[in-house]
């Protein structure tokens, strides 16, 4: 009997940053699971993710276009994505594969799934700690037993919410790395958090009423991470007593990254600093992707889908924009695109060009955080970006502006049509509301949360 083709498992993590991984630096041992998962894998240290934040970043995940080739910058992203553009689950449906996408309905860039099952993956405090990738699990592992024993291969997607936010693990998960006093009169570092009115009410519906310690929120996050780590040990448990894990491509890999309590975009996924850009990225595929190998070379999302139809030695006849990155596995290249296009067009609307050494911000409207119009940083000397040098290298902004326009240009009269940027009305949810023209009017109008259950839930979180 003839060898199935690989399937392929495909772990799609939002808001997962990987320098909050144990197998990539971090210093709490928040992924021992994937950590070993990895040693069997290859892991890419220097992925990003140029188009923030969701529906640009999965579309150029499961295309192999860019923003441009998208024509898709925003989360809020309207009507279908660009004519001509093929998803991975068409052009392995069309290949012989059935296809299965969990937790991803009805967004532009997961189209083209035969099959879509949701699960529970939000959370507040009146529902109490969310079992988010226990959820997932629940409708995953019959799904994936019911496909692994088709007579076809199959591509099965997930869509892992568990570090995006509320942050809210189960026990054991929400002590594990917080060990102090969340409530400690005498820290005020979550002032000027509750401080943000745009995003206060959604915050005092997840967060303890109280809360003064910002450390105690980040250790919410890495215990999202160690949780839903644990529970994606449960799906390469089943790979393995199904037979097939050998004959598996797994994937692992973020929409995004995460802001913090980094550079007051607090705990969530705005901004192109780097934090937000860089994402985790590990395939396994025995025989195939080297083992316990790690590549330093840079690559992007749009470079993963040419890098599975290599893998899979499928030719889909579309062009893409990114590249496989087989020749970065095989020592044949050392980096794939050192220097690109960045864009965030959700909660702020920029565009800007990063380098290895540079990394240039240019805002095309106020943005909320009263940040300034042009942001500079050093990354080799500032790798966190906390020193804007925009006024003391004109130089430098000036070069990096040109290079940033000419790619611009190029792109465009590739795909005959204007940068999408430029183009994507509405950006921020208003359609009452062009462009914003002050800080003051984009602060006054954007907001996430329900400010009464906000205080409802607050004051019942106080008499409990």
């Amino acid at each position: 009997m003839a060898t199935k083709k690989p399937n392929v498992l495909f772990i799609g993590i939002d808001s997962l940053l990987s320098t909050h991984m144990s197998c990539y630096g971090y210093h709490r041992q928040t992924t021992p699971h994937i950590d070993r998962f990895a040693e069997g894998a290859t892991l890419f240290e220097n992925t990003f993710c140029p188009h923030v934040p969701t529906t640009p970043g999965y579309g150029s995940m499961l295309t192999g276009k860019d923003c441009f080739g998208l024509n898709c910058v925003a989360l809020r992203h309207k009507g279908p994505l660009a004519d001509g553009v093929r998803t991975l689950p068409e052009v392995l449906e069309e290949a012989g594969y059935n296809t299965t996408c969990v937790g991803f309905k009805g967004n532009p860039a997961s189209r083209g799934f035969q099959n879509y099952i949701q699960y529970s993956g939000w959370g507040s405090l009146e529902e109490g700690r969310s079992p988010k990738a226990q959820n997932l699990n629940d409708v995953t592992v019959p799904e994936l037993v019911r496909l692994a024993n088709e007579d076809k291969p199959f591509l099965l997607f997930l869509r892992h919410m568990d570090p995006h936010s509320p942050y809210l693990p189960p026990a054991p998960y929400e002590r594990m790395f917080y060990h102090g006093d969340e409530f400690d009169p005498e820290n005020t570092s979550m002032k000027p958090v509750f401080d943000f009115a745009p995003f206060a009410d959604y915050f005092r519906t997840w967060m303890p009423p109280g809360i003064t310690d910002k450390d105690y929120v980040i250790a919410q996050y890495d215990g999202a991470v160690a949780y839903m780590d644990a529970c994606i040990q449960t799906l390469f448990n089943t790979l393995d007593s199904l037979g097939i894990a050998d004959n598996t491509i797994v994937v692992l890999n973020a929409d995004h990254g995460e802001t913090l309590y980094d550079h007051e975009c607090w705990f969530d996924h705005h901004g192109t600093y780097d934090c937000t850009l860089r994402v985790p990225l590990i395939i396994r595929h025995p025989g195939k992707m080297p083992a316990g190998v790690r590549i330093n070379g840079y690559n992007q999302h749009k470079d993963l889908m040419p890098t599975l139809m290599e893998l899979l030695r499928i030719k889909p006849g579309v062009a893409f924009d990114g590249q496989s990155l087989m020749p970065l596995v095989k020592g044949k290249r050392e980096h794939l695109d050192t220097e690109f296009y960045i864009t965030e067009c959700t909660w702020m609307r920029k565009h800007g060009w990063r380098t290895p050494e540079w990394k240039l911000i240019v805002a095309l409207e106020p943005d909320f955080h009263y940040k300034p119009s042009v942001e500079l940083y050093n990354l080799l000397e500032d790798p966190d970006e906390n020193t804007n040098l925009a006024a003391k290298e004109p130089e430098v902004v000036a070069f990096l502006t040109a290079r940033m326009e000419a790619f611009i240009a190029k792109r465009e009269k590739e795909e005959g049509r204007p940068n999408p940027m430029y183009t994507q009305g509405a950006w921020h949810g208003h359609t009452e509301i062009d462009a914003f023209e002050t800080s003051q009017q984009a602060y006054e109008t954007m907001h996430i949360g329900d400010p009464e259950q906000a205080q409802k839930l607050q004051a019942q979180a106080r008499k409990g």
